[in-house]
């Protein structure tokens, strides 16, 4: 662990009261349904994936307490421009578990209709942009929309997240240079869970942090215990603020780990070494936040079990009904393009659907998604 790592929670259960954020009781023990939900609902993605009723999944287990601290920091009129790695922040936006299982089926409920990518879940309502499967995209599109609510005099901040790699990408170079010098209410998150899929940071750049990196731009950069929720929150919150009211970019680098694979079609086994994951394992963010909430006496082992159990039984209820909706239908293909469909595409989807009646039903192909 770098020494100068910003903690609230110390190793042994200590606590720096000076930095402990100020949170009711209700808002930690969110927290901490919400880190638990995000990795319940990471097991049963990853076995919907392994039994083929999915095609695909990213795993986000180990980095719950990077996106439920820094989601809780911004306000629900704030954009976020997430990463594929990031499931609590659509949880915390309050983004259904129907919606979250129609994307992972591509169904015809799914927001975007079956044209994304298992969990590149995005939505309007809840003000997250879609995601991008290029890495580092969404930096510069987050920008983009910050300098815009600037110049409207929008009070909105924007958020965007992004792994170690995402670093490595003109985007993300690009994106702090342009929201440094229009002083863009944005912050940047970087998730550094150690790996590019099977890259190490140590192989990506010289430099002693991410976090230090701002400082050639012009901003202030923080390096955060990723695995610490509460000092997650803390650096995130002061950097929304700060923003705001008119202070500019932050870049928060939240050093953490990726316990599980880059995605299901990975395998970690073959570039990192079992006693490397076990000494992340000792840092477990949620066992960690749980021995807090002990300690306040909030919590117990009686209440863990009935969470664990409630939550598994909603994942489990929005598998059940969102496995039987149906594909979305042919003529999706077509909507979505012009207000007023043209004639040559109103053609195009009458021979498709011509062609469809003659080759039969449709018939699931998801188990040979290419990744």
């Amino acid at each position: 662990m770098p020494e100068n790592l910003f903690k609230v929670m110390k190793t042994g259960g200590d606590v720096a009261k000076e930095f402990e954020p100020k949170l009711s009781e209700k808002d930690l023990l969110h927290f901490y349904r919400m880190m638990v939900m995000t990795r319940l609902l990471d097991e049963r993605g990853m076995k919907l994936q392994r039994s083929g009723r999915i095609g695909f999944y990213v795993t986000s287990t180990g980095e719950e307490a990077t996106q439920i601290g820094a989601a809780a920091a911004f306000t629900p009129d704030d954009w976020i421009f997430p990463s594929y790695r990031d499931p609590g922040i659509a949880l915390f936006r309050n983004l259904s578990l129907d919606l979250i299982m129609a994307n992972l089926f591509g169904n015809e409920k799914d927001t975007v209709k079956g044209r994304q990518m298992p969990v590149h879940y995005s939505s309007r309502k809840y003000k997250l942009v879609s995601i991008s499967s290029p890495i580092a995209t969404q930096i510069t599109q987050a920008v983009g929309a910050a300098m815009a609510a600037r110049i409207k005099k929008d009070k909105i901040v924007v958020g965007t997240f992004f792994g170690d790699g995402a670093t490595s990408a003109h985007d993300f170079h690009t994106g702090m240079n342009f929201a440094a010098v229009y002083n863009a209410p944005v912050v940047f998150v970087c998730n550094n869970n150690q790996y590019a899929i099977s890259s190490p940071v140590k192989k990506q750049t010289m430099s002693e942090s991410i976090a230090i990196k701002a400082l050639a731009y012009g901003m202030e950069g923080h390096l955060v215990d990723g695995n610490d929720v509460l000092a997650v929150f803390a650096k995130t919150k002061a950097a929304v603020d700060k923003a705001r009211e008119g202070g500019g970019p932050t870049l928060i680098e939240a050093y953490t780990y990726r316990l599980g694979p880059h995605s299901s079609s990975d395998d970690p086994g073959r570039y990192r070494s079992k006693e490397e994951v076990d000494k992340w394992l000792k840092n477990d963010p949620i066992a960690r936040f749980r021995h807090y909430l002990q300690t306040k006496r909030l919590w117990d082992n009686n209440k863990d079990k009935t969470l664990h159990d409630e939550i598994t039984q909603q994942i489990n209820d929005a598998v059940k009904r969102m496995e039987k909706v149906l594909p979305p239908p042919l003529s999706s293909i077509f909507e979505d393009v012009y207000a007023e469909m043209p004639w040559h595409l109103k053609e195009q989807m009458h021979e498709l659907k011509e062609e469809a009646k003659k080759r039969g039903t449709f018939k699931n192909m998801s188990e040979q998604f290419p990744l």
